[in-house]
């Protein structure tokens, strides 16, 4: 403890204890998959009984539309941002250059100790550079992942931000692994666990009041839950036909409910793919965060091309296709639900789903819903004086 010395007479000094200033932190979120992150920090923070840590939400606005980022920040229980830097679309290279600069600017005002960014959006590695250039200290949730894949723009964020950062907090061994084989000092690597299962355990009750099965019209175990938004999947005529076209056949065995962003919409009105109209195929509009999770743990199966949702799917053990060549989340394919699939492939795999048990594979370890507090004491530790 810090004590400060008072000059009580010449002769006796008197020691008298001051209480540690707390750490100032800036939370980073930017997109819909980081505040599901952010939240279990910001829990963990406000409710850490020695009151060690000052922390302020960043939203960098990179997920712009006002309605859907609502409703997760309502259903998530997140304050208001203490920051919006309101940068909206634009590509890549645009997008986090606006980050870049305005961000810069909150830095200057702030002054912070510590930043803290999660995954793997341009937000992520934009605040990271900014960090790097002003010599602030920098942690990175969800630190390790690597799809090997550099054609994606995720990969670049991942291998850019751990490269620069002073405190790498991991979701699974195998990150680790990957940062170890990076040259990434032993001192900076923490396994926490996974903060995105926190997310799923404060929010499990409230999922699994939510009434979208009735609404839907659809039975437990009785229905295929679909998300898909990567731009090799949906922005290409050829392979969104092939999907919807899967999904139409699947859908007279089994219901098929699909929350479909409105520029996925878009493409399939331009794409030609014929009746969208079937009754067991549910194209529905974007749903909440305790939504996704009810069905997730109802579904089936679920077939997606989310990081998050092959991670919720691993929690609920409920069998998972991702469909794409490869994964950022190894582990749960390893010893989780998830099974990586193709167009070419996707007929067979989904028989396979079908045909197989309802529940499949195990929770990695760590994934226990604490992982925010490890978090918090890893970035603490790593203050102290030494």
């Amino acid at each position: 403890m810090l004590t400060e010395t008072l000059p009580v007479s010449s002769r006796n000094l008197v020691s008298v204890p001051t209480a540690r200033r707390a750490l100032k932190i800036l939370m980073v979120a930017g997109a819909r998959p980081n505040f599901m992150k952010v939240a279990p920090l910001l829990r963990a923070a406000r409710m850490d009984s020695s009151s060690r840590f000052d922390c302020r939400l960043v939203h960098t606005g990179q997920h712009y539309d006002q309605a859907m980022s609502d409703i997760f920040f309502s259903e998530l229980g997140l304050p208001r941002p203490d920051i919006n830097l309101e940068v909206g679309s634009g590509s890549h290279a645009v997008q986090t250059a606006k980050v870049m600069e305005r961000f810069d600017h909150v830095c200057e005002e702030e002054q912070p100790e510590w930043v803290v960014v999660v995954g793997d959006v341009n937000s992520t590695v934009a605040c990271a550079l900014v960090c790097a250039k002003r010599n602030i200290k920098l942690a990175h949730v969800e630190a390790g992942l690597r799809s090997f894949d550099r054609s994606m723009p995720e990969e670049i964020n991942r291998i850019v931000t751990d490269a620069v950062a002073d405190l790498l907090l991991t979701p699974s061994e195998d990150a680790d692994e990957n940062l170890r084989r990076e040259g990434i000092a032993p001192q900076k690597i923490r396994l926490v666990g996974n903060v995105m299962i926190d997310s799923i355990v404060d929010n499990l009750e409230r999922a699994r009041e939510r009434n979208i099965l009735q609404t839907l019209g659809v039975e437990e175990r009785r229905f295929v839950y679909v998300t898909l938004h990567r731009p090799s999947n949906v922005d290409h005529a050829e392979s969104l036909r092939g999907i919807m076209a899967h999904l139409t056949e699947l859908s007279t065995r089994l219901p098929v409910v699909f929350p479909i962003h409105p520029r996925t919409r878009k493409m399939l009105a331009e794409s030609s793919v014929g009746n969208l109209g079937y009754s067991g195929l549910r194209l529905i509009e974007p749903i909440g965060y305790h939504d996704s999770l009810c069905l997730t743990e109802q579904a089936r199966f679920v077939l997606t091309d989310s990081g998050g949702l092959q991670e919720e799917s691993t929690f609920f053990r409920t069998p998972c296709l991702t469909l794409r060549p490869n994964t950022e989340r190894p582990i749960t394919v390893q010893i989780g639900s998830n099974r990586l699939t193709s167009l070419p492939q996707l007929q067979r795999d989904i028989e396979q789903r079908l045909q197989g048990p309802e529940r499949i594979g195990e929770i990695p370890p760590l994934w226990d819903g604490r992982a925010a507090g490890r978090v918090l004491e890893a970035i603490a530790a790593t203050s102290a004086p030494e």
